[in-house]
């Protein structure tokens, strides 16, 4: 009875590991994939590249917002519950951008519903995978898996959103994500919640406005940052003190005793600090230079959406290599070493993209460059994850993991925000080049914070 017992559970893990994966790749695959619809989405819907630009910005905006109070809602009504209903809001925001008759409606259905349901299912991924996974070896091989799928669907989407834009429509490419979401919903079935939810648990509504709309303010500064410069600081500063707002608010319900959305001890973690400064880097990277680059070759070297997507497999590849070796390398180096590696690598990898467009004009040219960059993020995701999840007991996962996905969906939108707004900004006076380099220049920092990392870890 064991013997047969025993297989059946391991398909059961495999299973679940498979739907949390899933779930990890088709959120990245959504703040990729429209990067190379540009062209397409701004004609069929008469809008811009910097309209496509906004659109995608504030999906992964929205996830950065509503990343932690999403953390906080699994405790009160369980992981399973909030993972399902994500599904479920994610699916309906995919069928309504497949259906958008303009620029409102797809930002209602990508931006805010897909959004909206990324936040609900995404900190159980990791809250699930850091419970079900006990020892740092199991749990590096299971994180290696959904990292893996997350970089690949962010670094494929332009190659999959690519292929069936080109083949059928880019409305096709959101009931694809519909599909998926289908797929996860059905190897869900057998997931089972390993801590009770606890309904007696506060929410705190307050801080949740509060946090949302200050970093809404900022990234959309950002964004304003090209029209109107007076504009952007005045969102920018109003976005700070609103943030301001937001952790006094929190420390003084802390003080009284009640439960905040995000208690300040957190950041009393100086390793978890720095681990979520590099999370926060690497997808500010991998999406600042997955938009800048297909923006480029599509509106000012004229590619398609095939050719683009097919330029990124080399990201792809790179990112598949190294993360899927997670398990090996955390056994022989330290996460340190490793993120430290990771970050080198992708910042040569941004110069070559640089030099070696300028120099020449064809499209080998970026290949490079990306696969530079893949290898280098797939090496680091995985350990920064695990640096800072592990940094905190069970009963402090679902706020870590909701402040760990915050951290890393609004590096996402800061990526497209900042690398995006100088790019469209000037496409033909050397903005490529400037977007790049700034890239580079905070890949440099996110390198500094990781030489601080302990060099046990």
């Amino acid at each position: 009875m064991a013997d047969t017992a025993a297989p059946t559970r391991a398909q059961g893990q495999r299973r679940v590991l498979a739907a949390l994966a899933l779930a990890q790749f088709i959120c990245s695959f959504a703040g990729s994939n429209m990067n190379v619809m540009i062209n397409d989405i701004s004609e069929d819907l008469d809008t811009t590249v910097q309209g496509v630009q906004v659109a995608i910005t504030v999906f992964l905006l929205v996830m950065a917002a509503l990343m932690i109070p999403g953390g906080k809602l699994t405790d009160r009504y369980g992981r399973k519950r909030c993972f399902v209903a994500g599904l479920v809001v994610y699916a309906v925001g995919a069928l309504l951008s497949a259906a958008a008759p303009g620029l409102g409606v797809l930002i209602l259905g990508n931006s805010l519903l897909e959004g909206i349901g990324t936040a609900l299912l995404i900190p159980p991924v990791y809250i699930l995978t850091t419970l079900l996974y006990r020892d740092v070896t199991s749990r590096a091989r299971a994180f290696g898996v959904i990292m893996a799928l997350g970089g690949v669907g962010a670094a494929a989407g332009p190659l999959i959103g690519g292929l069936i834009t080109e083949a059928i429509s880019w409305r096709a490419a959101f009931v694809f994500q519909a599909l998926v979401i289908a797929l996860i919903v059905l190897l869900a079935r057998n997931l089972d919640d390993p801590l009770p939810p606890d309904p007696t648990r506060s929410f705190d509504t307050g801080g949740a406005v509060l946090s949302a709309v200050g970093l809404v303010l900022v990234v959309m500064g950002i964004l304003a940052a090209d029209n109107n410069v007076w504009l952007m600081i005045a969102l920018i500063v109003l976005g700070v003190l609103v943030l301001l707002c937001f952790f006094r608010w929190v420390g003084v319900r802390e003080r009284s005793g009640r439960e905040p959305l995000l208690s300040l001890t957190l950041f009393r973690n100086r390793t978890s600090n720095l681990g979520l400064i590099t999370q926060n880097v690497q997808w500010l990277l991998l999406m600042g230079t997955s938009f800048t680059v297909a923006a480029y070759l599509q509106v000012v070297r004229g590619y398609n959406a095939v050719q683009t997507g097919v330029i990124f497999t080399a990201a792809t590849l790179g990112l598949l290599l190294t993360s899927l070796s997670a398990e090996r390398l955390a056994k022989r180096r330290p996460q340190r070493t490793l993120i430290m590696t990771g970050f080198l690598v992708t910042v040569v990898g941004v110069a070559a993209l640089v030099a070696l467009a300028a120099a020449y004009k064809t499209a080998w040219s970026y290949v490079p460059g990306l696969l530079l960059i893949g290898l280098g993020l797939g090496l680091m995701l995985t350990p920064s994850v695990n640096v800072v999840q592990s940094s905190f007991p069970e009963e402090r996962q679902g706020e870590i993991s909701g402040l760990s996905r915050s951290v890393s969906n609004l590096g996402s939108s800061f990526g497209t925000a900042i690398a995006g707004t100088i790019l469209v900004s000037g496409l033909t006076k050397g903005a490529y080049a400037a977007a790049m380099i700034t890239l580079a220049v905070i890949g440099l920092a996110g390198l500094a914070a990781a030489t601080r990392l302990p060099k046990t870890t």
